[in-house]
């Protein structure tokens, strides 16, 4: 490995521009030249790359955001758009590719690889943790938190007015959000994606609690299957119209703001893993970490195999606060 370059791709993660700052130095460490590439894979096809530096990447990761920007491609999910791709990686003299994204980045990786042949590691940046491979995913520890400190603010006015808040938080696809920020917000009751729940099981707990207001704290993940928490509550409020529903849908302000601790140093270990896995040969792979050691997981099983919610976490909500749906 003489050039690599790096990009981010896809939905933005708290923890992407330490990841980068990670894959820069750690390249210019072992005597790398080292290029960004500006939006994602569409940079990548039009060749807008950007030589990086240690001054590139100075002050960077403490920020939120991606300071190469990010993009999701139409063009590179075709054969023709990611074959200008390769052709600019070749023209550019770039031996090695370093993705940082979630599940549509590392397909589009995949495909690359398999049609070109070409090295490419990837680094898990997704809020949403749901990647196999790796215990937690850049951005997910920042989301959490994010939503936490929503979730006590809510929780103020919720006790004051005796009110029912359905707080919506992101995971269209798993609850890992909804999970944790449910135990350490003291939440009565999550809704997760994993579990198969009936509206009737969820109308039936809380009009239990109604005549003692035991229940202010819902959390739902945004793909629950049975609706959204803005659906769900106006269905509660038809079976239960004695209570009083509101709903908070927290949004895309989980995806901002400072990474925390966590998020900046798991970046800056799996950035430094991308680099030094290229320069061992490793490709097609996805750097994480588990049980605190770093691993290297096919690409193919990193999108494909099921990263289920932990039982024992679920069991924590159930004992300790309310129930899991």
């Amino acid at each position: 490995m003489k050039k690599i370059a790096v990009l981010t791709s896809g939905g933005d993660a708290p923890g992407m521009n330490a990841c980068i700052r990670s894959v820069v130095r750690a390249a210019i460490y072992h005597d790398i030249e080292v290029v960004g590439v500006v939006r994602g894979f569409d940079g990548l096809i039009s060749g807008s790359f950007t030589p990086m530096n240690r001054r590139s990447v100075s002050n960077i990761i403490q920020k939120g955001g991606t300071i190469l920007k990010s993009a999701r491609s139409d063009e590179f999910r075709t054969k023709e758009g990611r074959a200008k791709a390769y052709k600019q990686l070749k023209e550019n003299h770039i031996d090695g590719l370093v993705v940082i994204g979630g599940n549509g980045t590392f397909t589009g990786a995949q495909l690359f690889y398999q049609e070109h042949g070409f090295p490419v590691i990837g680094a898990p940046g997704t809020i949403d943790n749901d990647l196999f491979g790796s215990d937690f995913t850049i951005g997910y520890d920042t989301a959490v938190n994010t939503a936490l400190d929503a979730i006590d603010k809510i929780r103020d006015t919720a006790d004051a007015h005796d009110r029912v808040f359905f707080i919506e938080v992101m995971g269209r696809h798993t609850g890992y959000i909804a999970v944790r920020s449910a135990i350490g917000g003291g939440a009565e009751m999550a809704i997760i994606p994993e579990k198969e729940t009936s509206n009737e099981d969820i109308v039936s707990r809380l009009k239990d609690g109604a005549a003692s207001k035991a229940t202010n704290i819902i959390i739902v993940a945004e793909g629950h299957t049975p609706g959204k928490a803005i659906e769900l509550a106006g269905m509660v409020k038809e079976a239960v119209p004695e209570l009083d529903t509101k709903v908070s849908t927290l949004g895309h302000i989980q995806r901002g703001g400072a990474p925390t601790a966590a998020d900046r140093v798991l970046a800056s270990r799996l950035g430094l893993g991308c680099v030094e896995g290229l320069m061992e040969g490793k490709s097609d792979v996805m750097v994480g970490i588990i049980n605190h050691e770093l691993v290297f997981t096919p690409l193919h099983d990193a999108i494909t195999m099921q990263k289920p919610v932990s039982a024992e976490l679920i069991r924590v909500i159930e004992v300790l606060n309310g129930r899991v749906y």
